[in-house]
């Protein structure tokens, strides 16, 4: 028994000296009875007959039965599993199920893995090729992504221009682990890419309406280069005739003559206030018409969207009085649109952008960036203060 269930708790450190020098003899008589029944123990495990170890092992078991009952699941460490392993060499195999509380498939493949760690011969290994840096192999994925007609070799070619000697087998295993087919496609371009190449070279055209305060109606005609997005205003009108859009075809054939040579298409619908006369202004600089079907407006999408963002950033926020002041807030916005208002077809560039300028972070209380109200306010310009 333990010196401290002995004591208690008394009021002083003098009291509790002497209740402890009061129990002194009950503690010493407590350990001697302690030490001869260890000592007992001993003597008899040693003499003991096969009959004492029988039911000890019986007794053992039985044990062993109930905490598997109450823990199906034993979890083992690693040195459980080399310790039960290396003890598995000593019992015959058709006693493991008995003795073990786990499968005998189970011991053969822990005692597989006790081999396989010490005996790895890792001295006799020799060094193989070196493997394919990181950065060559994002570049092959690049290439392949980027050029999607090209298969294996033909990146293989490209690298060894550049520099990189390059297996082509090894350009196919890291095309095929980032999950990009290592053969060229055979089927053509998808109609995104497809259009994408041909937007350079196309330009539509479209009317949309607008009401004015005192509910007189409005038609505006508008062009847009599918290539860079640019926005042209041609004019507004309350009565839209058929000479009077060949008169704006014309003056937009004027304005725009240094870009007509690169275009190659024009898309409109087939309304009636497009004449021969407004077809003619565009055959004259070899410029195909392409009619949209009926009813289709997805056929003219690059218009119809841009009439959608003319009236909820525009529009929809203006009471317009007349005709003059409609065409004063898109001449406006117009220009806002081209020459600063990004868009996600071109990487975020406006249609009169070439290239964003690039910059790190740089302390804004030392280069500000200061907002520009244009279109009457409505719209919010910002730019570096100079």
């Amino acid at each position: 028994m333990p010196l401290e269930y002995l004591v208690v708790p008394v009021q002083g450190m003098d009291q509790v000296v002497s209740a402890r020098r009061g129990c002194w003899g009950v503690v010493s008589f407590g350990m001697i009875y302690f030490l001869f029944g260890r000592l007992l123990l001993v003597v008899a495990f040693r003499f003991r007959g096969d009959a004492g170890k029988d039911a000890e092992l019986l007794v053992l078991r039985h044990e062993v039965a109930v905490l598997r009952r109450q823990v199906p699941h034993s979890r083992y460490r690693p040195q459980d599993r080399v310790w039960l392993a290396a003890l598995s060499r000593l019992l015959p195999r058709r006693r493991w199920a008995e003795v073990f509380a786990v499968t005998p498939a189970t011991l053969l493949r822990w005692h597989r893995r006790l081999v396989a760690g010490k005996w790895t011969y890792t001295e006799r290994r020799r060094p193989g090729r070196p493997p394919t840096s990181a950065a060559l192999r994002q570049l092959v994925v690049r290439m392949a992504k980027e050029n999607p007609t090209w298969g294996h070799r033909r990146i293989q070619g490209e690298l060894a221009g550049l520099g990189y000697r390059i297996a082509h087998s090894t350009v196919w295993e890291i095309l095929t682990k980032a999950g990009v087919d290592p053969a060229p496609r055979r089927c053509g371009p998808t109609w995104r890419e497809f259009l994408s190449a041909q937007s350079e070279h196309i330009i539509a055209c479209d009317f949309f309406s607008v009401d004015t305060v005192l509910l007189r109606r409005l038609y505006v005609l508008i062009f847009v280069e599918h290539g860079t997005r640019r926005l042209h205003v041609a004019g507004v009108t309350a009565n839209p005739t058929g000479e009077w859009v060949a008169g704006q075809a014309r003056n937009l054939a004027v304005s725009m003559e240094a870009r007509l040579e690169s275009l190659a298409f024009l898309v409109r619908d087939r309304d009636s206030k497009f004449t021969q006369a407004f077809d003619g202004v565009f055959v004259a600089e070899n410029i195909r018409i392409l009619k949209s079907p009926p009813q289709a407006p997805r056929a003219n999408a690059v218009c119809e969207r841009l009439v959608g963002t003319l009236r909820r950033e525009l529009l929809d926020r203006l009471l317009i009085v007349n005709g003059r002041h409609l065409q004063a807030v898109l001449v406006g916005y117009a220009k806002h649109y081209n020459g600063h208002r990004p868009h996600q077809s071109r990487e975020q560039q406006a249609p009169d952008t070439e290239e964003l300028p690039a910059r790190t972070a740089a302390d804004l209380d030392a280069q500000r960036v200061r907002r520009h109200r244009v279109v009457g306010n409505l719209i919010n310009e910002y730019h570096e203060a100079a």
